[in-house]
């Protein structure tokens, strides 16, 4: 009989505890999602917001019980709920100055009730990493326009290092300020987008997606002949006026040494430009303007 209990006995035990171990291995029972982005827009304060979506997954987890935590700089807070959303949980972090990252956790305390008892159960994230971005665009200020249209770009910590570009091509710069940056559309192929971006010494930000439109436009004289030293104008046409901030018309050449003129802008809502163009060294060659018709513009030029 001695025997016959003490198996029974030892049975009911292993019983009870693999039902135990049962009860201790079962998964999580707690829905964790991170929603702070991994990028964060910089502010003045360095305060950041910092949230959580934090639902139970079991009936079993005791209403009332959760308690959300973020591990941050070695130092726990707890989160308060957010008006957003009743699984919602947020903290404002004030970030230490010089800081470009925040590194993070979150941490989950709970009851849970198992046919009458209650287990205390904690659960948590790995480490969680948010970037502060330190220049970002707001807005820009037209999606689309013709070769040379000034263009302004809003936003926050721009540089005077700063260069936009056109699919990967550096159009001109020109800082503004640290809340806005300019840029002259360059002398690329027209009637398609190109990818916008601001490179330097911060990384590189998309700005968004431009459409250079096709203008078009006359020069003439069709060609110059002058003597060393003469001047000469030159007007150009275009078929509309100006945008707001006027066109500034890329000119370029083969002989340097032999043309002398200053930089043409058609000022903002006029349709011409004339320019004095003097003769240099004795030479040959032209003037050219991309980005206007479906050609480029040549103006031959000879300076005797």
């Amino acid at each position: 009989m001695k025997n016959t209990r003490f198996t029974r006995a030892k049975s009911l035990a292993l019983a009870l505890g693999a039902a135990v171990g049962l009860f201790f291995l079962t998964g999580c029972d707690v829905g964790i999602t991170n929603l702070t982005p991994g990028v964060l827009p910089e502010n003045p304060s360095q305060i950041y917001t910092i949230s959580t979506r934090v639902k139970p997954k079991a009936v079993n987890v005791v209403p009332g019980s959760l308690v959300v935590r973020i591990i941050i700089d070695g130092q726990s807070f707890e989160m308060r709920k957010s008006p957003l959303g009743t699984d919602i949980y947020e903290f404002d972090y004030q970030l230490p100055a010089g800081r470009a990252e925040i590194a993070y956790y979150f941490l989950v305390n709970y009851k849970y009730e198992n046919q009458g008892i209650i287990i205390d159960r904690e659960e948590f994230t790995d480490v969680i990493r948010s970037k502060i971005l330190g220049r970002y665009v707001l807005s820009l200020e037209t999606n689309r326009g013709p070769v040379g249209a000034r263009v302004s770009v809003l936003g926050r910590g721009f540089t005077a290092a700063d260069t936009v570009t056109f699919d990967g091509t550096p159009a001109r710069t020109v800082y503004d300020s640290p809340n806005s940056i300019s840029f002259f559309v360059p002398a690329v192929e027209t009637g398609r987008n190109y990818k916008v971006e601001i490179a330097g010494a911060n990384g590189t930000s998309p700005v968004g997606t431009f459409r250079v439109d096709t203008t078009a436009l006359t020069v003439t004289p069709s060609e110059l002949s002058l003597s060393q030293g003469q001047s000469q104008t030159l007007t150009f046409t275009l078929s509309n006026p100006a945008p707001t901030g006027g066109l500034l018309l890329d000119v370029t050449t083969d002989a340097p040494d032999s043309v002398i003129m200053p930089e043409v802008v058609v000022p903002a809502g006029s349709t011409t430009a004339t320019v004095d163009v003097k003769g240099g060294k004795p030479g040959t060659g032209s003037l050219f303007l991309k980005g206007f018709g479906s050609s480029e513009i040549a103006v031959p030029v000879s300076v005797k």
